[in-house]
């Protein structure tokens, strides 16, 4: 497997540290709303590559950590006249919730920054003591940047760069303008926990490090998140953990790209901050989750009604090939007869080069839908179909929807949800317009046509039997 390795600007053999086990950190969500649709990407893009390392074979220690103390958390608490605990629990609960949506598996572990205070605080001590941290006379703690040399080795951004470019009032209590807080002197009313410095709460960039080293070691494999968090949050990761320990914090960077909204960066202030909430009211989770896994995750995604709408139908043919083979793709050992693979080895080899080029879901994809089109050749042909060839393709395209999370479901409900009319009213049309057609009324038989389509309910008439699926 190639992996682009951000710290190294180039795709790197992956070899884990421990052959056959890999240790995963990725940096989560802060729970201080709804999760939006960027972090809809990251939650699926990191979930295919935790896919694809179990498929490969490797036993994965996949972490995804909760940020549930954080100044957006407290302010939110203040403004709603609630608890920080309050806020963090709903929203913990509403990611959860976005999560199962998009089909995303569970991560081994889910480590919230609130139970690694500890942690923190002893990673804090060991900086102050070896000289990479002091404390301020506002009663925080900082790092002092000056004293790690490889600041800047994964963004590029050098620290004599950064200070000639500050145009921001320089804080009276550092040392030096680049140094960040790693522990905040508890303000009132805010939560805090007592520590040698005073009462108060460990700054986010050492909150990552406690956490991802108390479950995988001073050294892991590969630490992901988006492209936002490659400066300050990741550098400041390294620098404070290697100072720490002496070793490679991580030895693989992943970043997957932003999001855009109608080709505009989203913002708030441009009103086109969009929720996962808010997309799934018009589009169902799989359907995102095949939006995501259609471009290269390093690219940036742009998000827009019509992508979703091209996803939805791209999602459809696949299921439409699967129609009627359902039973076949979920019992491919059985039905593959007369000494044919229950897979087809040459699709599945396609898809493991496509996945180990850096991910590239957006080939795999390829691979799926090239399935789909076998599939729909070697089911129309009638006498002459192969039915050992159709078992073996069928099996092959759940097997590899599977992979990535897809095309899990029956088909039929599949085709069929999201219909603005209710499927029994649906059923009663499709009776109603087959005794209008054996009647030769096709008068009627057109209008109850042309009545289901303007509700978005597409008929098709195969082998004497009609189907619908959502247009």
């Amino acid at each position: 497997m190639q992996i682009y390795n951000t710290m190294s600007r180039r795709r790197e053999r992956f070899e884990p540290r421990e052959p056959g086990r890999v240790g995963l950190y990725v940096c989560g969500i802060t729970v201080y709303d709804h999760c939006h649709i960027g972090h809809a990407r990251a939650l699926v893009v990191y979930d295919l590559l935790y896919r694809h390392l179990v498929a490969s074979g490797y036993d994965v220690t996949y972490v995804r950590n909760i940020t549930d103390v954080d100044d957006k958390i407290i302010d939110r608490a203040a403004r709603e006249d609630t608890t920080a605990d309050d806020i963090s629990e709903r929203f913990i609960r509403s990611m959860h919730e976005d999560a199962a949506s998009l089909g995303t598996i569970a991560p081994t572990h889910e480590p919230r920054a609130m139970d690694s205070i500890d942690a923190a605080i002893k990673l804090i001590e060991k900086l102050i003591d070896s000289g990479h941290a002091y404390a301020g006379d506002n009663g925080d703690v900082y790092y002092a940047v000056s004293a790690f040399e490889d600041y800047g080795k994964l963004s590029g951004r050098r620290p004599a760069e950064l200070r000639s470019g500050l145009r921001v009032a320089v804080d009276e209590h550092k040392r030096d303008p680049l140094d960040f807080v790693m522990w905040k002197a508890a303000k009132p009313g805010e939560p805090s926990w007592p520590s040698p410095w005073g009462d108060g709460r460990p700054g986010w960039h050492i909150e990552c490090s406690a956490m991802s080293m108390s479950l995988l070691g001073e050294t892991f494999d590969i630490h992901g998140g988006g492209l936002d968090l490659e400066f300050p949050h990741h550098e400041n990761e390294i620098a404070q953990s290697e100072a720490a320990t002496g070793q490679t914090f991580a030895n693989y960077w992943m970043h997957n790209g932003l999001v855009r909204v109608d080709d505009e960066k989203m913002s708030k202030s441009l009103g086109n901050f969009t929720t996962i909430r808010q997309v799934l009211e018009h589009f169902d989770g799989e359907e995102i989750r095949a939006f995501i896994a259609s471009s290269h995750y390093r690219s940036p995604l742009n998000y827009s009604d019509a992508q979703l709408e091209a996803s939805r139908a791209a999602l459809q043919r696949l299921y439409t090939a699967l129609r009627g083979h359902d039973d076949i793709a979920d019992e491919p050992s059985n039905a593959a007869a007369g000494g044919e693979p229950a897979l087809d080895e040459s699709a599945i080899t396609r898809f493991d080069d496509a996945m180990n080029d850096d991910l590239n879901t957006s080939e795999a994809m390829a691979v799926l839908h090239d399935l789909a089109t076998q599939l729909n050749v070697a089911s129309r042909k009638g006498q002459n179909t192969d039915v050992a060839k159709v078992a073996q393709l069928a099996a092959t395209l759940r097997h590899l929807g599977a992979r990535l999370g897809l095309l899990q479901e029956d088909p039929e409900r599949a085709l069929q949800r999201g219909a603005s009319l209710d499927a029994d009213r649906i059923d009663a049309l499709i009776e109603e317009r087959t005794a209008a057609r054996a009647a030769k009324d096709f008068a009627r038989s057109d209008a109850i046509r042309d009545e289901l389509a303007k509700a978005g309910v597409l008929l098709e008439d195969v082998d004497g039997k009609t189907t619908w699926r959502r247009s």
